[in-house]
């Protein structure tokens, strides 16, 4: 992976992190399409400028956070279901479900339930004055519901607004509790694929890492404001076609490079 690569990774990864459209899947579509090896290096990059993302929301949502413990203990809730299926089920997934097919479908599947949901949110209202006063019971379904992101181009996001919305939340309610369920979820998710990892990088490659992390901080702030403008007034349908469109497109570029 050259740095130029790593820059195109790091702009796809922040401005697709938080939108209901699968960074995951972006990341390794976008590999793939520029003939990037996924070695181990590409694995952790890929993992570490996740962290560079999650900065932009804590450092957003930062008054949130220290607003009082009520919000922590809700988190914990929504988070507690992704952590336990995380740990049993991480190695398979790596291996198995990591591929340019499983995210087409789940990026087409995914775009259908999203322009479902469009139409069931369109005049729905919530009881809720905040996110915090969500229950721990609905809190922990939304957090089920997460686990379905596990499989690469479902979108993290879109599982947890999703869950948001069948649980009563309005669309900005929905969408502003799986930022802040991020924070919590991408840190373990990294941290233990960072631990896991065992290498020893050279400065091109620390210098990819850090140029990386900073350009994915920049892109994820710039997309998380314009989104929340976006989907108060428009709704998830837009995201939903294009989720389908792009799936349908790479399957048939890999077929036809099946053919050529």
């Amino acid at each position: 992976m050259t740095l130029f690569q790593s820059i195109i990774i790091a702009i796809i990864e922040g401005l697709t992190e938080f939108l209901p459209i699968s960074s995951t899947g972006h990341m390794i579509l976008a590999s793939a399409a520029m003939g990037i090896h996924e070695d181990e290096f590409v694995k952790t990059f890929e993992v570490f400028i996740q962290l560079g993302a999650i900065l932009a929301i804590a450092l957003m949502y930062i008054k949130r956070f220290f607003r009082g413990l009520n919000i922590y203990f809700k988190l914990f809730a929504a988070f507690l279901p992704t952590a336990v299926v995380g740990l049993l089920a991480y190695d398979y997934i790596k291996a198995y479900l990591f591929n340019p097919v499983v995210v087409s479908v789940s990026l087409i599947l995914g775009g259908i339930v999203l322009i479902f949901i469009d139409k069931k949110v369109i005049n729905q209202e919530t009881t809720l004055a905040d996110v915090e006063d969500i229950s721990y019971k609905n809190a922990f379904f939304i957090g089920l519901c997460q686990c379905l992101s596990m499989v690469p181009g479902t979108s993290r996001a879109a599982a947890t607004i999703i869950g948001g919305v069948f649980n009563g939340l309005d669309k900005k309610q929905a969408t502003e509790f799986s930022f802040l369920l991020a924070v919590p979820t991408m840190m373990a998710a990294g941290g233990y694929d960072l631990i896991k990892s065992d290498l020893v990088f050279d400065q091109a490659q620390l210098i990819m890492l850090a140029v990386g992390f900073v350009v994915a901080f920049i892109s994820a702030w710039i997309a998380v404001k314009l989104f929340l403008k976006y989907v108060s007034s428009n709704g998830f349908t837009a995201f939903g076609w294009y989720r389908i469109v792009l799936g349908i497109l790479f399957l048939v570029f890999m077929w036809g490079a099946d053919l050529a």
